[in-house]
């Protein structure tokens, strides 16, 4: 027999009853019922449950003693527990392991929260003991989710024709929009690497080079503060490029493996295809947000001219969008209060609303304000029922968008209109290629610089640099965005237009981004790309909140590694040889 184990412990059934065993774990959790000792023993593939009689004293003494956590091996005969004390709720409850040997492998000590049980203990906490906080069987399971999922993301990719490629860590400075994560150069004193926030221009080379369909599951650097959905410092992507290809030729290709992959590893959740296509000026005036969730069944309304040259001063000159939430004849005043509360925390005043009655008069606070002219306008513009409440916002476009989109999934989960259970895609398009500086009043990219303008060429000489349209798209499920594309600018004249455009000199991009344009130089195919983030996929597939309950070993929110200690200082001696010198700030007073 094997030194450590015959099985593992989650495989044993029924069928193996009578069978002499050997399995190692650790120890999960015990209890002591009349002097005869029931014990949990966990490992990577389940738990199983041992028996030790009173008369196996010795093994009873230890295992009684022995702290949690700490790993076993023991030898022992499977048994059946008997019908009445099944646990339908394990794989392995029909049986049980009755004890004859056991080994102390490693023993723990008492451990700082418990293994078995969702305590309630603090992030912070559970961050310095990782190791320990992956043993729970919730983070295992996501753990293992996220192995399935770059399993399956390769997998499918490489069907498609696709090739995995590595591309450098250690590179020069990007215009990504983030802050880069910097490497001090030993051999070359005052000058840095980069960590690649991104692999864009390496895998556009990759493109120029002649590789035609490139895929890696990419690691990248961004010295970004945290939230909810982005970790601080480092994440992975699914990073695609593709050559002589159009938009649609990427939505094709992502939306298969997406489909594929939600539908493989959702847990029956439904998820269908294709995929909306909504250009980005309508999502921002139907959901209030260019990363809908398309799960809330509710759409804003632009309602502005209803009230233009209106006396209503809280709508007098002001952008505003309305929100009809049908079937809330039964809902009571504490809904609407409710919903106020919820749009204040968003930014917002107050929220305005008024309810249509059976009759197509409108009752509520602001009602009286609004004129038969009004009323008429706006039910035909809502197409509002009876029995529907409308909500409204007012102010300035960007304002009424943040507040009103939150304000829409809010109603609608609270209202009823809210699909659980699913996961709906959808593309942004149709991206604004610039957008201006609302402090220096300039010309900037909206989003990414080395996107083909629609258009093209003739587009930046002859258009409002507003009104132009950029090759950018978002994918989205949820209202999560799991990544940005592009087809790619590959023309090194319209490369210099676009640049001059949002300011930059001729100089200026050869200087910055001369590797790419020297390849542009020598034949580069028309090529397009995107790189869905590994680890929203899996927080949406797990049903997680925070993106770090989907990684392993994962920063803090203030990008520190409370396990391992870093970020750490660096003695003298390593600064000197890095010609550095550390200047800290001030200590406050």
């Amino acid at each position: 027999m094997h030194r450590y184990r015959s099985h593992h412990c989650g495989e044993l059934r029924s069928s193996d009853v009578g069978l002499d065993v050997r399995l190692s774990g650790w120890l999960h959790n015990r209890r002591n019922l009349g002097g005869i000792l029931f014990l949990d023993l966990r490992d990577h593939h389940g738990v199983v449950q041992l028996i030790v009689r009173p008369e196996r004293t010795e093994v009873n003494d230890l295992l009684s003693s022995l702290s949690k956590e700490s790993v076993i091996r023991i030898d022992g005969t499977v048994v059946n527990r008997g019908t009445e004390n099944v646990n339908p709720e394990l794989p392995t409850g029909e049986i049980e392991v009755e004890v004859n040997e056991v080994e102390v492998l490693g023993e723990s000590e008492q451990i700082p929260f418990t293994i078995n049980a969702e305590d309630g203990v603090n992030e912070e906490r559970r961050l310095e003991y990782r190791f320990l906080d992956l043993r729970r069987e919730r983070m295992h399971r996501n753990i293992m989710l996220r192995s399935a999922v770059i399993s399956a993301l390769r997998r499918k990719m490489t069907e498609q024709g696709f090739n995995e490629m590595a591309t450098p860590i250690l590179s020069a400075t990007s215009p990504e929009g983030a802050r880069d994560f910097l490497v001090p150069s030993r051999l070359h004193a005052g000058r840095f690497y980069a960590l690649p926030q991104a692999p864009q221009q390496f895998k556009q080379l990759l493109m120029i080079a002649g590789f035609d369909r490139y895929f890696q599951i990419a690691p990248c650097f961004r010295d970004e503060d945290a939230r909810a959905d982005r970790s601080p410092g480092e994440f992975y992507q699914l990073d695609v490029e593709m050559s002589f290809v159009e938009q649609e030729d990427v939505f094709q290709v992502i939306e298969k493996v997406m489909t594929e992959v939600f539908q493989e590893l959702g847990d029956g959740r439904e998820c269908t295809s294709p995929f909306p296509r909504i250009p980005f000026r309508e999502a921002m005036l139907r959901y209030g947000s260019d990363k809908p969730d398309l799960r809330a069944k509710l759409e804003l309304v632009d309602v502005t001219e209803v009230f233009a040259g209106s006396d209503f001063k809280a709508f007098a000159g002001k952008h505003v969008r309305a929100l009809a939430v049908p079937d809330t004849a039964d809902q009571p005043r504490k809904f609407f209060d409710q919903m106020g509360e919820f749009a204040v925390e968003q930014g917002a005043k107050g929220l305005a609303w008024v309810r249509v009655g059976d009759d197509s008069t409108l009752t509520g606070p602001i009602a009286k304000f609004l004129t038969e002219e009004n009323v008429s306008a706006l039910l035909t513009s809502l197409n509002a029922k009876p029995g529907t409440a409308v909500f409204f916002g007012a102010g300035e476009f960007d304002e009424v968008s943040k507040i009103m989109g939150a304000v829409r999934v809010e109603a609608a989960k609270r209202a009823g209109h809210f699909e659980e259970g699913v996961f709906r895609f959808c593309w942004i398009v149709d991206f604004p290629m610039y957008e201006r500086d609302e402090d220096t009043g300039k010309i900037e990219f909206s989003h990414n610089p080395f996107s083909m303008p629609q258009g093209g060429l003739d587009a930046l000489e002859n258009q409002d640099p507003l009104d132009i349209l950029a090759w950018q798209y978002d994918i989205v499920c949820n209202g999560v965005e799991l990544s940005s594309g592009a087809i790619r600018n590959h023309e090194p004249d319209v490369m210099f237009k676009a640049f001059e455009i949002a300011g930059y000199s001729k100089d200026e991009v050869e200087q910055e981004f001369g590797g790419m344009l020297r390849a542009f130089r020598f034949g580069a195919p028309p090529h397009g790309g995107i790189a869905p983030g590994v680890d929203r996929i899996v927080m949406l597939l797990a049903d997680e909140p925070n993106i770090r309950e989907t990684i392993a070993f994962p920063l803090n929110g203030n990008a520190q590694d409370l396990l391992m200690g870093a970020p750490t200082e660096v003695d003298e001696a390593r600064l000197k040889e890095l010609h550095l010198s550390v200047r800290k700030p001030p200590q406050p007073k």
